[in-house]
């Protein structure tokens, strides 16, 4: 119960941080803020208070979950306080800023997603808000990446997650039904495959999208400082979150086949000694 209370605080934290730390919050949004976080809250804890899961994957195989909730803390985090060095300037958010310029200039190159997502802008973008996007765009991207990076290792050099002992499919993947038909290592592998590629296109796909999009529907507007930083954080989030996704269930698969290989390795063994 107190692991389930600190996953509920450190959520809510999470959603309400750029309204705590951004000045001049209006009251409106701060309260809507507040409900969104107490009910994020409210469900992570039931979901790690329950024995039984509901839609959380990999639950019971950290630090999977924890480094993708590190992944977007940090991304949140470092934006609020570059947005806030805006009107409230200090040491920290200026050393901030200059670095994810630094970062955004240097990512922003001919079809990275950094600049497609600047090319997503309107035309008539103030300079600011272009040169916010550059930021933001570029520092959660590399942070994506440096998570996506420690996961891999998690993975390939510290074998994740068999070193925590044995892997409960239920308790770790309750959407995946092993009995819908078919063999679990193909369908494992096949959703693994299809988690990577769509991970790795929508970085470039949402920019495209919003770009085409933008005769028809009113685009959305990133001059306001929350809707800038959870829009670039999301971008980055999601995709990474997909991509790391999928190196788990193909991990998984080849776990499973392992598994399989020694079983009927044995059986074998077993079946030869009793001729």
């Amino acid at each position: 119960m107190t692991g389930a209370a600190a996953r509920g605080f450190l959520v809510a934290v999470l959603i309400a941080l750029p309204a705590l730390v951004l000045p001049n919050a209006h009251a409106e949004s701060s309260q809507i803020v507040l409900l969104m976080a107490l009910i994020a809250a409210v469900l992570t804890f039931a979901e790690y208070n329950s024995k039984s899961p509901s839609i959380v994957e990999f639950r019971d195989a950290g630090p999977f979950n924890r480094l993708r909730f590190t992944s977007l803390f940090v991304s949140v985090l470092l934006l609020s306080l570059i947005m806030k060095g805006q009107t409230e300037a200090s040491g920290l958010t200026g050393a901030l800023t200059s670095i994810g310029l630094i970062i955004g200039n240097a990512i922003d190159f001919p079809y990275s997603p950094v600049r497609l997502v600047v090319l997503m802008l309107p035309v008539d973008a103030p300079d600011q808000t272009v040169s916010n996007v550059r930021t933001a765009a570029g520092l959660t991207y590399l942070i994506s990446l440096v998570a996506m990076t420690c996961f891999l290792v998690l993975v390939r050099v510290l074998n994740w997650p068999a070193r925590k002992g044995a892997f409960n499919v239920w308790i770790n993947l309750p959407m995946f039904d092993p009995t819908a038909g078919g063999d679990v290592v193909i369908r494992l592998r096949r959703d693994a495959r299809f988690n990577v590629a769509v991970g790795f296109l929508l970085p470039f796909f949402i920019p495209a999208v919003v770009k085409a999009a933008a005769d028809l529907v009113d685009p959305i507007t990133l001059d306001n400082p929350q809707t800038l930083i959870w829009t670039m954080s999301a971008w980055a989030f999601l995709p990474a979150s997909m991509i790391m996704r999928g190196i788990a269930m193909g991990k998984i698969a080849d776990m499973i086949q392992e598994k399989r290989r020694r079983t009927y390795a044995k059986a074998q063994a077993d079946g030869l000694q009793l001729a």
